[in-house]
């Protein structure tokens, strides 16, 4: 039937964009279909070059990476962050602010619904892995930043242009514990996490994630492993995030690739903040990562590990949440003018993976979380995340 399609597609002529046929195709690479196919008015097509326009700003360069993406190097003063209302008369923080120190620690095994800590030290070989958009030897130039360029295909798999690039609002469960994350929510997103005690005081975390690629059911399914850094209450509207780590998601980025993203909101995922760059905000300041683009290389089933290392802290000086890549590698903040809670200090910090069960056949979804094995099958075998937190005094 789906060769069938492909057939009768490929004899449609497009005429003018009174009503286009759009294929909505997304490899991924278990082989699955994603494909879906809709009529597109030529309003909404204008609705959404419009958007696009705004989003894609004018590129001193452009890299095509050998996944697909194209990767427009912007200069850093025309960046989509700086279009935010609050970010108007924004200088971009020039002065490196110097990283947190943070020692060794456990690493705690949280994926597949159990957790377990096993030491860092335990003999396996543990890589970093980098972008798939440098495997061609290009780099953006000097006083530019690396920006994954959206498209038309992309807005179109979101439910709405309203939609692209946000989080579905979390809804919380009747019997939840104030003082907790939400770790089933009743929007069917799923967690298997670690976190700090209420009520702290938190101005730094670091996570090292070992990254894979879990298989995804359907495509409006996700998986990732990630950190996240939150002040305010899990009850309310005013819960501020910080959201990074690795992702697979064939509806936001059209591929079941890995990729690193980021997330923000101040207001529980209602109207403010977004995935990566999809929206205004998060100030970038390296030529080298791009936020949202392919992870390279992966970890591998009872073999060689490949972590990505995100730091997450907030510069004493000037109040903006800075994002740390490796060891020493600088992308970008948040500045503090986005935030409520936040503004002031971190209450909390979450460490783990996520996926969504959208119960699309019936039953719970095949989507896997992390390597989809159990922490107990060992660290070579399933998700591992080397965490800590900076507390005040520390």
């Amino acid at each position: 039937m789906v060769s069938l399609i492909h057939n009768l597609l490929s004899r449609v002529v497009l005429l003018n964009l009174w009503v286009v046929l759009l294929c909505n195709c997304v490899t991924s690479v278990w082989g699955l279909n994603y494909t879906k196919y809709r009529q597109v008015g030529d309003l909404r097509l204008a609705r959404i070059q419009k958007h696009l326009d705004n989003l894609n700003k004018p590129p001193v360069f452009s890299i095509q990476s050998p996944d697909g993406d194209i990767i427009d190097c912007i200069h850093k003063r025309k960046q989509p962050a700086l279009d935010h209302p609050l970010l108007k008369n924004h200088r971009i923080q020039r002065v490196r602010p110097e990283m947190p120190k943070m020692g060794s620690s456990m690493a705690t095994q949280v994926e597949g619904g159990k957790s377990a800590n096993i030491s860092k030290n335990d003999g396996y070989i543990r890589r970093g892995a980098w972008q798939m958009w440098h495997q061609n030897g290009q780099r953006c130039p000097k006083g530019t930043v690396p920006v994954r360029r959206s498209t038309v295909h992309d807005v179109l798999r979101a439910n709405s242009l309203y939609d692209f690039g946000k989080k579905r609002q979390r809804i919380a469960p009747l019997a939840r514990r104030a003082d907790a994350p939400d770790v089933v929510s009743g929007n069917g997103h799923e967690h298997a996490i670690a976190y700090t005690g209420a009520s702290s005081e938190v101005y730094g975390a670091k996570a090292t994630i070992n990254v894979w690629d879990p298989k995804i059911e359907v495509i409006n399914e996700f998986s990732l492993s990630q950190i996240w850094v939150l002040s305010g209450s899990f009850d309310g509207s005013d819960l501020n995030s910080i959201e990074a780590g690795w992702q697979v998601s064939p509806e936001l980025y059209g591929d079941s690739r890995p990729r690193l993203f980021t997330y923000w909101t101040s207001d529980a995922y209602q109207a403010t903040g977004c995935y990566n760059l999809l929206c205004s905000g998060f100030v970038q300041t390296n030529s080298r990562i791009a936020i949202g683009a392919a992870i390279s290389p992966l970890s591998e089933f009872q073999g060689n590990q490949f972590d990505v290392t995100i730091i997450i802290w907030k510069d004493p000086k000037l109040g903006n949440w800075w994002m740390g890549f490796g060891d020493n590698t600088l992308v970008g903040y948040w500045p503090a003018e986005l935030f409520t809670h936040l503004a002031d200090r971190a209450t909390m910090v979450e460490w783990g993976g996520e996926i969504v069960n959208s119960r699309a056949n019936g039953e719970h979804t095949s989507t896997e979380m992390g390597s989809g094995h159990f922490a107990e099958d060992g660290h070579i075998k399933s998700t591992s995340q080397v965490a800590r937190a900076v507390k005040a005094g520390q």
